[in-house]
C-alpha cells in the first residue's frame, strides 16, 4: 500500500485552464519522492491537492488506504514546508515550533518535550529563545522543518523550500533535509524547478510537463534512460546534446549520419531494441556533454579516456567540432563547439506551445557542448576530434519526440 496515491488526478480552474491532467503516482512509505519541472508544469498544484488547499476537479486521491478528496487539510495528517517559511515574527522559535501542538490543546510538558526534540533533532536547541528577525534564512528553514516535525505527520510536503537561500546554503540544506528525513523516516513529497536539487535529493523522481507527467523514476533511470526529448533536455547539467540525423543502413552495420560526419553502431548494437525498425529513416541522436571522450587535435586518432569501463571505440566512432569557446571551471572545462548537423531544441524554458512543436535550427554559433578534463587542449577556433562511445547514444523519434528503445 501506498503512502500517497495519485489517480488520474485533475485540476481544472474556472477559466478552463488545466493545470493538472490526469496525473497517476505512487509515493511508497519512508520514500523521498519530488516533484520536478519548469515554472507552471503543475507540480506545485498537485502539492496543494494533497495538503487539501486545492480543490480536486476529477480523479482520487488516497493517503493511506483513505480517500481522502473533499476532506479537509487539518484531518489529513499532513504538514506543509512553504517557500517562504511562513513563522510568526512575534513568536519565539519554541513557540513557532509548537505553536500546533497549542492549537491541538496538547499538554504543556508533553509540548516542551517534542519542541525539544525537534529542536535537537534540527540543532536549534540553543536558539528557542530568538525571534526569526534574529535567525539567518537556513535557520529560519530548520524552524519551519521543527513545526512540521512535532506534529508527527504521515507525510511531509515541501513546497521549493530552499529557493530563497543563496547557493552555498542551498547545498548545506539539502543535505540537512535529507539526515532529517531519514532519522524522522516519514513520508516526503518535494516541489522544485531546479533538477540537481531533484536529482541529488529524490528516491525517486517525476518530471512534470504541461500538467501532465513526462517520467516517475530513480535519478539513474532519468539520466541514463530518459522516456522522452523533453526528460532527455531537462534533465543533465549542461543538457544533452540533440541533433537531427538519419539511420543508414549499411550490410551488418548501422551508421549514424551526423550532418557531414558518421557515427558506426558496432554490429552488435544495430538492431538493439526497437533501434532497427528506423534503419532509413530519420531520427534525433543525443550526446550527453560528458560522454564525449578526451579529444585529440586534428589528425591524431581520438581517445576514449572517460568511457565507461570496458567500452571501445567502434571504427568510425568520433566527431570532429570547431570550438567556439572554451569555460575553464578548475576541475573541468566546458567546450562550446558547432557541427553541421541541425540541433534540436526542446528547451523547458520555453513557453509551451514551442516545447510541444521543438524546434529544429541550423545555427552559425555553438550548438553542442561537452565537459572535458581542464588539461584537455581546446582553444576558440580550433578543430578537435571527439571519440563517441556509441553505446551511450540516445535516440528519439522525431513525429512523437519519445524515446526509441534501444535495449540498454
Amino acid at each position: 500500500m501506498s503512502a500517497v496515491s495519485m489517480e488520474a488526478l485533475t485540476k481544472v480552474y474556472a477559466t478552463g485552464a488545466k493545470a493538472l491532467d490526469a496525473l497517476d503516482l505512487q509515493v511508497a512509505h519512508g520514500e523521498f519522492a519530488v516533484l520536478v519541472g519548469p515554472s507552471g508544469c503543475g507540480k506545485t498544484t498537485a502539492l496543494r491537492m494533497v495538503a487539501g488547499l486545492e480543490d480536486i476537479t476529477s480523479g482520487v486521491l488516497r493517503l493511506e488506504d483513505r480517500v481522502v478528496n473533499g476532506v479537509s487539510p487539518r484531518q489529513r495528517d499532513v504538514a506543509m514546508i512553504f517557500q517562504n517559511y511562513a513563522l510568526y515574527p512575534h513568536l519565539t522559535v519554541a513557540r513557532n515550533i509548537g505553536f500546533s501542538l497549542e492549537n491541538k490543546k496538547i499538554p504543556r510538558a508533553e509540548r516542551d518535550e517534542r519542541v525539544r526534540a525537534a529542536a535537537s533533532v534540527l540543532g536549534l536547541a540553543d536558539l528557542l529563545g530568538r525571534k526569526p528577525g534574529q535567525l539567518s534564512g537556513g535557520q529560519r528553514q530548520r524552524v519551519a522543518m521543527g513545526r512540521a516535525i512535532v506534529r508527527e505527520p504521515a507525510v511531509f510536503l515541501m513546497d521549493e523550500p530552499l529557493s530563497n537561500l543563496d547557493a552555498k546554503l542551498r547545498v548545506q540544506m539539502r543535505g540537512e533535509i535529507l539526515r532529517v528525513h531519514r532519522r524522522v523516516g516519514a513520508t516526503t513529497l518535494y516541489v522544485t524547478h531546479d533538477q540537481t536539487e531533484a536529482m541529488t535529493m529524490g528516491d525517486r523522481v517525476a518530471v512534470l510537463r504541461s500538467g501532465r507527467l513526462e517520467q516517475y523514476g530513480t535519478p539513474r533511470e532519468l539520466y541514463d534512460r530518459p522516456a522522452s526529448l523533453f526528460v532527455a533536455s531537462f534533465i543533465g547539467s549542461p543538457a544533452m546534446n540533440l541533433y537531427e540525423a538519419a539511420l543508414e543502413a549499411a550490410a551488418d552495420q548501422c551508421v549514424v549520419v551526423l550532418g557531414s560526419q558518421r557515427l558506426t553502431l558496432a554490429p552488435a548494437g544495430a538492431e538493439r531494441g526497437g533501434l532497427g525498425a528506423y534503419r532509413g529513416r530519420k531520427v534525433i541522436v543525443g550526446i550527453r556533454p560528458e560522454h564525449l571522450a578526451a579529444p585529440g587535435i586534428e589528425g591524431a586518432k581520438p581517445g576514449i579516456e572517460g568511457a565507461a569501463p570496458g567500452i571501445e571505440a567502434a571504427a568510425g566512432a568520433s566527431l570532429t567540432v570547431d570550438v567556439r569557446l572554451v569555460e575553464p571551471l578548475g576541475s573541468a572545462q566546458l567546450v562550446h563547439f558547432t557541427i553541421d548537423a541541425p540541433e534540436v531544441r526542446e528547451d523547458p524554458a520555453e513557453d509551451t506551445e514551442q516545447l510541444a512543436e521543438g524546434e529544429i535550427m541550423d545555427t552559425p554559433v555553438a550548438n553542442g557542448i561537452a565537459v572535458t578534463g581542464p588539461r584537455t587542449p581546446a582553444r576558440a577556433g580550433s578543430r578537435i576530434t571527439f571519440g563517441v562511445d556509441p553505446g551511450q547514444l540516445h535516440f528519439f523519434d522525431p513525429d512523437t519526440r519519445e524515446a526509441i528503445d534501444t535495449g540498454r
